[in-house]
């Protein structure tokens, strides 16, 4: 039998394309390595090619370059681009579905670029075949978020995480001058924990669409998730800090977080999330005292937190970087006090949110929503005080009224009478009687997702007290 002779050249050749192989695929390699401890689905959404308005040129590109990085994280990915409203809202059905047949250990991420508006208070997706011509025609021609939240944190899964690089100007020009900036704040604090929630800017303001192939927000993400071992909140402060800088400080990306497992796009096993430590304004001011403005600009950007803008600003007053933080702020106060309006519902909170901001962009539709809730009745509370409860919740009661009680017989008619006769008469009794047999029906209010408690609260979200705009946290009361 004659073997065949291997050379070492042979091997050593064989060897080396090997490795050229590994580490090619070394990306691959580590987002498996997550994904064996867990299965992860996506959904990504790009709409370039709206009908009725100008075309944005980088939904596309950028909903193509995310579908890359998450199937080497060991997504499963589902893609679309161009969706009408009936094909939007059939792929986010199906894809819930996935989600279910895969599990309570799934995590699902939803990523879509486009148009997003915020209509009284609500936000929409926009699919590529509306026309408005009225802001009465959004809710019918568009997909509002709260319903996809909803619908994802209908069936269990391990954690749901939510991009929107949709903050982008209002194209509309039937609409575009009575609508709200940006997006309205959402705080899934206030929904089933295991979700993230990420604005490509903070609400109220405008993200913008790029000029080299992809957004600024989906540049930064691409790069920062990308990063092995680096924790979601983590790669969000990169975020944030990037399309900051490269937006001159126009833009700044916000997430709200109820996150209970830590979540990596690679490399690191997924636990229980670390507790995070919120800092004071006083503990922010004693940090930044003494830094180069611009250095105390990139910590405060990174973090988010409403307490860090608070301190920066009371230390920094010089353009541009203390006038853009200070903007910030207000910006945040006005999207805080507005949200609380809008949950509350009445006339007098809007009329409240009026004379704290009567030359907003929010202050058409505040008066709006004044006149319409003008006749609504506002319920009382059991100490007799109005409340600021939606009416919704407020339940009637049977009987509506009880006959009133019989005054008290004086002292000396009580004298005056027998015992046996001072027994109630008929009528008296028949009065406590009714009074004994009352029946009080109470209707259970119903569910509320994904919007805080109608009180004033002024905080930083995401993470359990960062983020990046952060409307998500507790806060000052």
């Amino acid at each position: 039998m004659v073997r065949p002779v291997i050379h070492n050249t042979t091997i050593r050749n064989a060897i080396a394309a090997a490795a050229v192989m590994l580490g090619s695929q070394s990306a691959v390699l580590l987002g498996s390595t997550a994904a064996l401890a867990e299965s992860r689905v996506a959904l990504v959404i790009g709409q370039s090619s709206y009908r009725a308005v100008a075309p944005l040129p980088n939904p596309v590109n950028d909903a193509k370059a995310m579908a890359q990085m998450l199937g080497d994280a060991g997504f499963e990915v589902q893609s679309a681009t161009d969706l009408s409203q009936n094909d939007l809202r059939g792929r986010i059905a199906a894809f819930a579905a996935t989600v279910s047949a895969k599990g309570p250990d799934t995590v699902a991420l939803v990523f879509y670029a486009g148009h997003g508006l915020q209509i009284d208070g609500e936000n929409y997706l926009v699919p590529v075949d509306i026309d408005p011509k009225r802001e009465a025609d959004i809710p019918l021609q568009a997909v509002r978020l709260n319903d996809i939240l909803n619908t994802l944190t209908s069936v269990p899964s391990k954690s749901r995480i939510i991009l929107l690089d949709a903050c982008r100007n209002n194209p509309f020009p039937a609409i575009s001058k009575t609508t709200g900036r940006g997006l309205a704040q959402i705080d899934v604090k206030f929904g089933t924990p295991g979700t993230l929630l990420s604005f490509s800017t903070s609400p109220g303001a405008e993200a913008e669409d790029g000029k080299d192939g992809n957004s600024p927000y989906t540049t930064a993400l691409l790069k920062a998730g990308r990063e092995p071992g680096l924790s979601i909140e983590d790669a969000f402060k990169r975020v944030r800090l990037s399309v900051n800088q490269a937006t001159e400080g126009r833009q700044t990306p916000w997430e709200s977080s109820s996150l209970v497992n830590d979540f990596r796009f690679f490399g690191g096993d997924a636990g229980a999330k670390p507790a995070v430590t919120r800092k004071t304004v006083d503990q922010w001011r004693k940090e930044l005292q003494g830094k180069p403005v611009q250095d105390a600009n990139n910590l405060i950007v990174s973090d988010g937190s409403v307490e860090a803008y608070e301190a920066f600003v009371g230390l920094y007053a010089e353009p541009p970087l203390g006038p853009q933080a200070k903007d910030w702020l207000d910006r945040h106060y006005k999207m805080v006090a507005w949200n609380n309006a809008v949950i509350t519902n009445t006339a007098p909170s809007y009329r409240d949110f009026l004379a704290k901001y009567p030359d907003s962009d929010l202050t058409s539709t505040a008066q709006k929503l004044e006149e319409r809730t003008l006749n609504k009745p506002v319920p009382v509370a059991a100490g007799g005080t109005a409340g600021a409860t939606n009416v919704a919740l407020a339940a009637p009661t049977c009987p509506c009224g009880a006959p009133p009680a019989a005054a008290p017989a004086s002292k000396k008619a009580e004298k005056s009478e027998p015992a046996k006769k001072r027994a109630d008469k008929p009528s008296q009794r028949r009065s406590r009687e009714i009074v004994e047999e009352e029946i009080v029906i109470r209707r259970a209010p119903p569910p509320v997702y994904y919007e805080p408690a109608p009180r004033v609260y002024y905080g930083g979200g995401g993470y359990g007290g960062y983020g990046g705009g952060n409307y998500g946290g507790r806060g000052r009361y």
